[in-house]
């Protein structure tokens, strides 16, 4: 299990197929054994990512459970291709947990939908304490709105976005990565970002996916200085090594 944020959390359940199954997948199309060599797996698997084709890379499957605040929880869920089921506020109480941010970030001026510098720390505290009072008289309205006989289904609609909340769900490999690839990129809220890096920890950790692994984390790396080449963020000379070792 991997924690995050201040009650996060991720783990895994569950976990069919490996490297091999990858190779497996590749090469039930031209016969033969689907092993042949440490050097000539790795290679293949490489191949297959760095050419995109990534079909095989959906014969791995995971089963994940985890617990994020609502608002993450809908950045989640723009990933359609995984197959999740959720707590629910219909049929049991709200989770009685929100989510509190260590510092509290100002208005991106570049990135329109994000946030920059943090506040300075007087500023931060007052945001804090006003902050807090407000989760705390929403989460008093809900229990008294309970207490009056208000159904469930009604009574957490006054419940704000950074409660908590808990699911599982079930991802192949190739659309795990490209989640991984959205989420863990920099430009990804900083929410979100640290539950695709637990994710993506839990992955690294599995010796049965080590070649797989590496070469997403190569691939990604050259990905994200190629876009922060294309928007002159960065000088050609910074990417030439990670091209050469490309070819």
């Amino acid at each position: 299990m991997k924690t995050f944020l201040d009650h996060g959390f991720v783990e895994l359940i569950d976990m069919m197929g490996d490297d091999y199954r990858i190779l497996q997948s590749a090469r039930v199309s031209t016969g033969g054994n689907a092993k042949k060599g440490d050097k000539a797996d790795r290679g293949l698997i490489r191949y297959l990512y760095k050419n995109k084709h990534m079909t095989p890379f959906e014969q791995v499957v995971f089963t994940f459970h985890a617990k994020v605040p609502n608002f993450v929880m809908k950045q989640y869920l723009r990933h359609r291709t995984f197959s999740t089921n959720e707590y629910s506020q219909r049929y049991s109480p709200i989770i009685n947990e929100y989510y509190t941010p260590e510092d509290w970030r100002i208005q991106g001026k570049t990135n329109h939908q994000g946030s920059g510098d943090t506040f300075e720390p007087f500023e931060n505290f007052n945001i804090a304490l006003e902050y807090e009072e407000a989760m705390d008289l929403a989460l008093y309205n809900y229990e008294v709105m309970i207490k009056r006989g208000v159904a469930k289904e009604m009574a957490r609609m006054v419940i704000p976005s950074s409660i908590y909340t808990e699911f599982y769900f079930t991802a192949d490999l190739r659309n795990l990565l490209h989640f991984l690839e959205l989420r863990c990129h920099k430009h990804a809220q900083l929410e979100i970002r640290v539950f695709a890096e637990a994710i993506l920890e839990i992955l690294k950790e599995k010796d049965e996916l080590k070649w797989t692994m590496e070469i997403y984390e190569e691939m990604t790396a050259l990905d994200w200085k190629l876009q922060e080449l294309l928007t002159n963020k960065i000088e050609p000379r910074s990417i030439i090594n990670s091209l050469d070792n490309l070819c």
